[in-house]
C-alpha cells in the first residue's frame, strides 16, 4: 500500500501519528515523517489515520505499481 501525504495541507495534528505510530511521526512540533510504502499488516491502522485527519491530507492508493492488487 502506498501513501500520499500533502505536507501543504497538513497541520500537524498529529492523529495519524497516534493511530498509526509505526508509519507516522511527528519531528519536533510539526514536521511529519512518514512510511510512503506502509506494510499490508498497517492497513488498519492506516485507515483509520487517513479518516481521522482534519484536514484530510492523507491519501491511501491500495494500487500495486506493477498493476496487481
Amino acid at each position: 500500500m502506498r501513501l500520499v501525504v500533502d505536507l501543504n495541507r497538513c497541520q500537524g495534528y498529529a492523529q495519524c501519528a497516534f493511530l498509526a505510530p509505526d508509519v507516522f511521526a511527528l519531528h519536533g512540533e510539526e514536521a511529519l515523517l512518514y512510511t510512503p510504502h506502509a506494510d499490508e499488516s498497517q492497513r488498519e491502522n492506516v485507515a483509520r489515520a487517513a479518516a481521522a485527519c482534519p484536514v484530510q491530507a492523507i491519501l491511501v492508493d491500495d494500487e500495486d505499481p506493477s498493476g496487481v492488487r
